[in-house]
């Protein structure tokens, strides 16, 4: 199976990962996490993205806050999927890092999830690689069908306290 590459721009976007990390392990997916800056460790982001496919990953997520270049970057460097996490930064609440994140120039595209949707950019990725892997697609349908089940669940009851 191929490995997700997860980067976050900051250690400080490390909550938002976690939830990405925490979802890629409940599907049994390989991944690293690392962290690189879009600004102070260009060459080593670039580096990263350039041997990603050689290196076994089938899918990036990148996670930044601000100015949010980092899923840019890396998309820049590969052809494999990139998917774009916008963290809340201290003054627009991550407004500023979703626009970085989906203005992209044609040619060079991101995905993007919400403002620090850091699961969805798990299931995301997931979804990816599971067009290849029937194991992971069947995974990835059970989880859904727990979903709903938890929902219903809790449709019960509030009916039963109402």
């Amino acid at each position: 199976m191929k490995k997700v590459g997860i980067i976050m721009g900051s250690d400080s976007d490390l909550p938002v990962v976690k939830k990405a990390a925490d979802q890629l392990r409940a599907l049994d997916i390989p991944f690293e996490v690392h962290v690189y800056s879009a600004h102070r460790t260009p060459e080593s982001a670039r580096t990263f993205a350039l041997s990603a496919r050689e290196s076994g990953f089938g899918v990036l997520i990148a996670a930044a806050g601000m100015a949010a270049h980092l899923a840019g970057a890396l998309a820049a460097a590969t052809t494999l999927p990139v998917i774009g996490i916008p963290c809340a930064g201290p003054l627009l609440d991550g407004l500023d890092a979703l626009l970085s994140t989906v203005q992209m120039p044609s040619g060079v595209p991101v995905a993007a999830v919400a403002v620090g949707g850091g699961v969805n950019a798990a299931l995301l990725a997931a979804q990816i690689l599971a067009v290849s892997d029937p194991a992971l697609a069947a995974r990835l349908d059970a989880k859904r069908e727990s979903d709903a089940r938890a929902v219903l669940e809790k449709d019960a009851g509030i009916a039963a306290r109402l």
